[in-house]
Formats: C-alpha cells, structure tokens, sequence
C-alpha cells in the first residue's frame, strides 16, 4: 500500500496573495495555479472567499455605535452614584456635617 498524502496547510497571507493574483485577472487560474503550486479549484475558492469577505472589509468604521452613545448616560448615573456614597462616608467618618 502507499503512503497517504498529507494535506497542505497555506497561510492566510499565501491564500490571500493567490486569491488578490486572481482577481487580478492578469493570468488565468490555471496559471496561477501552476505558479504557486496549488489546485486551479482552490485557487478559485480562495479568490470567491475574497470577493464574499471585501463587503465587510468596511462596516462599522463611521464613528462610534449607537448602542455606545445610548449606554453612556447610565454609565455616568451610576459613577456619580459612587461618587454620592463616597463623599457621604467621608463626611460622617470626618464629622463633617451637612
């Protein structure tokens, strides 16, 4: 019987250069399979997984959420809260009073 072959492990950076190669568009997929020493298929997946991920390459980077700007007032109460308790403990423990 023969030995089984071991899968290949790439990197992301080597999958991520194959697949920009791709869509380049300057060679085929053939080419740049044999190029790199991969499948023409998986350079084909690699190059799809690319074309599907850039949509989200850039959400979320307008300003802060809104979820943030609606938490922020009850994160204030709750300091200034602390901040009540602190000052009134202080003033009974020095016999300061009010």
């Amino acid at each position: 019987m023969s030995e089984g072959k071991q899968r290949k492990s790439h990197t992301a950076e080597f999958k991520a250069k194959v697949g920009l190669e791709a869509l380049r568009g300057v060679k085929t997929i053939n080419e740049i399979g044999q190029e790199f020493g991969v499948h023409p298929v998986t350079v084909g997946h690699w190059k799809k997984e690319i074309q599907e991920q850039a949509k989200t390459l850039f959400e979320g980077k307008r300003g802060p959420a809104p979820i943030a700007a609606h938490r922020e007032p009850e994160l204030l109460y709750s300091e200034i809260g602390k901040l009540k308790v602190e000052l009134d403990w202080l003033k009974k423990k020095s016999g300061i009073s009010r």
